[in-house]
């Protein structure tokens, strides 16, 4: 009887420990393919990421703050550029607090509203690009920027045209 008893008990044991190694085998080849996937989208991921910085540095070229060029003008001439462009861009939004219309936009704007500028970017040490809109019309405009002798910011608006109302 109690060979019988230690022999179920054996087979019991086998079953369970060859149920156990099965089972963490399974375990094992799922994990390995969940770290395979996992890689490949990593390495989908880092081919993005690469393909988005191209895409910056790229968008980035006509920026003051990445043109080495501009930045050595304003230097050379004896400005602090981290805080120049701040202020070249206050000084624009400071003209939307002008009473009446819009010093530097060229469109009237729709009845009761006043054109604003909403959004600017210093190409370089003298172009200056610009959006404006009244919340009804809207449009874009291209300026250009110096810097007198006196300290004074002068800008003159070159080119400008107003998108099509729909």
């Amino acid at each position: 009887m109690k060979t019988k008893i230690f022999m179920y008990l054996f087979i019991f044991a086998l079953l369970l420990v060859l149920f156990q190694y099965v089972n963490s085998k399974n375990i094992y080849q799922e994990n390995i393919r969940k770290v395979e996937v996992c890689e490949e989208h990593i390495l989908k991921l880092k081919d993005s990421i690469a393909s988005l910085e191209d895409q910056i540095l790229e968008l980035s070229h006509f920026n003051l703050e990445r043109n080495e060029d501009a930045i050595s003008y304003f230097e050379n001439e004896g400005y602090e550029v981290d805080k120049l462009i701040p202020f070249i861009k206050d000084e624009l939004y400071k003209l939307n607090e002008v009473k009446g219309e819009h010093p530097l936009v060229p469109y009237a704007a729709n009845e009761g509203r006043k054109m604003l500028i909403n959004t600017v970017k210093l190409l370089n040490h003298k172009w200056i690009i610009a959006d404006f809109s009244d919340g009804v019309f809207w449009g874009e405009m291209f300026l250009t920027y110096e810097i007198t002798k006196e300290k004074e910011l002068k800008f003159n608006v070159v080119e400008s045209f107003l998108y099509p109302f729909d």
